[in-house]
C-alpha cells in the first residue's frame, strides 16, 4: 500500500530514574505508548517499531572486530583498538532528573497524503455516503459529491448498495474492497480520510481487476514479484538440503572406509 512506509530513526527517549534497572523494557514501553496515534515527528501513525539501544549496536561492532583479531592473529600481531566511551544515558538538570537514552528504531508508519490511491473495506453505506476502513483501523468517508454519477443507490435488506449504471456487475456494498483517491487527511482525528470515487481506476477492486487494464497489470506485477521471492526461497532451501545430503554421504563413505581398514 502506497501510504505504508518504513523509516529508520535516531531517537532520544527520556526515562524516569525508577526505570534505570531495565532500560530496554522502559524504552519499548515508551515507544509502544505512541502506537496507533498520529505523531507529527513521524509524519504519520506509528504501526510498529523495532528498537535497539545505541550502545548495543556499538557492542556488536566491537564483537565483530574482536572476532576478526582472533581469526587473523596468526598473520598479524594483535592490535588494541581504542574506541571512545559511549555513555548509556545522560542526566538532565531539573527538579526531576530524567535521563535520555539514545536508540536506533526501525519504524512502520501509515502516512496517507492527498492524491494517493488507497484501498479499504466498506463497513457502512447510505444514499449519501460510503464509509470504509483501512487496515481495520483508519476510517474513510466518501460523501455523495465524491461518488461518481455512474453509480445508482439501491435499497436492499442488507442496507443497500451502489450499482454502476453502465455495468450491473460493478457493485459496491457492505464488505466490498474498494479503491479510492485520497482527497484530504484530518490528522487531529487520527488520520481520518476523505476519499473520492470519481477519478478513473477507482471503485470495486474485484470489478477493476477484470475490467481495468491498468489495475490488472498492477496486480499481476505484484503477484510476479511475490512468486519470484517464493521461487528464490525454494531454491535456497533446495541448495541447503543438497549440501546437507552431500555432507551426510561423505560422512557415511568415510565411516565405511574406516571399517574396511580396521578389518
Amino acid at each position: 500500500m502506497e501510504a505504508l512506509r518504513e523509516a529508520e530513526a535516531e531517537l532520544t527517549v527520556y526515562l524516569h530514574p525508577s526505570n534505570a534497572a531495565d532500560v530496554r523494557r522502559a524504552v519499548a514501553r515508551q515507544l509502544s505508548a505512541l502506537l496507533f496515534s498520529y505523531e507529527e515527528r513521524f509524519d504519520g501513525v506509528l504501526l510498529a517499531h523495532n528498537t535497539k539501544l545505541v550502545d548495543e549496536d556499538n557492542k556488536d561492532e566491537d564483537n565483530k572486530d574482536n572476532k576478526g583479531e582472533v581469526e587473523g592473529k596468526k598473520k598479524v600481531k594483535k592490535v588494541k583498538i581504542l574506541r571512545p566511551k559511549i555513555l548509556r544515558a545522560k542526566i538532565l538538570n531539573g527538579l526531576v532528573p530524567y535521563f535520555g537514552v539514545r536508540v536506533h528504531s526501525s519504524l512502520l508508519v501509515f502516512s496517507p497524503k492527498p492524491d494517493m490511491i488507497l484501498e479499504g473495506k466498506v463497513e457502512m453505506l447510505r444514499k449519501g455516503s460510503i464509509h470504509a476502513v483501512i487496515l481495520g483501523i483508519f476510517s474513510v468517508a466518501i460523501m455523495s459529491d465524491d461518488i461518481s454519477e455512474k453509480f445508482k443507490f439501491k435499497r436492499k435488506s442488507d442496507g443497500g448498495r451502489f450499482v454502476s449504471r453502465s455495468d450491473r456487475q460493478h457493485v459496491i456494498k457492505r464488505g466490498t474492497m474498494i479503491r479510492f483517491l485520497v482527497k484530504g487527511v484530518d490528522t487531529e482525528m487520527n488520520c481520518h480520510i476523505t476519499g473520492s470515487l470519481i477519478p478513473p481506476h477507482t471503485g470495486s477492486m474485484r470489478w477493476l481487476s477484470v475490467h481495468d487494464a491498468e489495475y490488472a497489470a498492477e496486480i499481476n506485477g505484484r503477484s510476479r514479484d511475490g512468486s519470484i521471492k517464493i521461487e528464490q526461497n525454494e531454491q535456497e532451501h533446495r541448495i541447503l538440503k543438497n549440501e546437507d545430503s552431500m555432507v551426510k554421504s561423505e560422512r557415511t563413505h568415510k565411516s565405511r572406509k574406516r571399517s574396511i581398514e580396521n578389518r
